[in-house]
């Protein structure tokens, strides 16, 4: 399948609805409004093909930006490339959910994450945390620096409050999946949880939501998810 192909299956698949709860989450026009699920069938059909990725993102259309992380090829990408791409993510779905998934699949993705995180910007720190919330619910325990993890947690703790609305809420997750899916910093992300406390996260036209990473890793570990991974990152 070819750009345009695409496009007219995106299109076609696209519903007011959809569209109106993406618009109130963030997004703008273009775009069609498909519910994610929906995208399957055609990545099926493409599997993955970078060149057309890099067509469909640069497209600017969001459902088409969405659909380019499903099918690109993380081995074929660069530091630069991912760079660009953060640079076009608009608002927090395409930074954490399309540009830090992508980027959780590369043998260079801490080396980016720590880049962001480090920034001053608000989706790129989202993304850089939300990329170790996916490496680190994916890869082996023995992949990460347990100091590196335990002095990012010690970051969180002394700077969540003051953080930018979106970064809040990726380091409030950030909290959680090392609690429950980094195993060595298990005790010290609970500890972290409880001294954070409530984290407050505004949203436009919305009430405010109240994040408590405590209360979610609880919850895991009554469930018996203590020490959960994920077979894959990407649907």
């Amino acid at each position: 399948m070819d750009f345009e192909m695409v496009m007219k299956e995106l299109e076609a698949l696209g519903t007011e609805r959809i569209k109106k709860t993406y618009i109130n989450n963030g997004a703008r026009d273009p775009l069609f409004g498909v519910a994610t699920g929906k995208m399957k069938p055609i990545a099926k059909k493409i599997k993955k093909n970078q060149a057309l990725a890099e067509q469909l993102y640069a497209s600017g259309n969001y459902d088409a930006m969405y659909f380019s992380g499903i099918i690109a090829d993380p081995t074929e990408m660069t530091a630069e490339d991912f760079e660009r791409w953060i640079d076009k993510a608009y608002f927090y779905m395409l930074s954490d959910y399309v540009v830090a998934v992508t980027l959780s699949e590369t043998d260079f993705a801490q080396v980016v994450a720590d880049r962001w995180v480090a920034s001053d910007e608000e989706l790129k720190m989202s993304a850089g945390w939300s990329c170790y919330c996916w490496l680190l619910g994916n890869r082996p325990d023995d992949e990460f620096s347990t100091s590196k993890i335990a002095d990012m947690l010690n970051q969180v703790e002394n700077t969540i409050h003051d953080s930018p609305d979106r970064t809040k809420s990726a380091m409030n997750n950030f909290i959680y999946t090392v609690g429950i899916s980094y195993l060595p910093l298990h005790e010290k992300a609970l500890e972290t949880a409880k001294a954070v406390g409530p984290v407050e996260v505004k949203k436009d036209k919305k009430k405010s939501s109240i994040l408590l990473a405590s209360e979610n890793i609880q919850k895991d570990i009554d469930r018996g998810r203590l020490g959960f991974k994920r077979k894959h990152v990407r649907c």
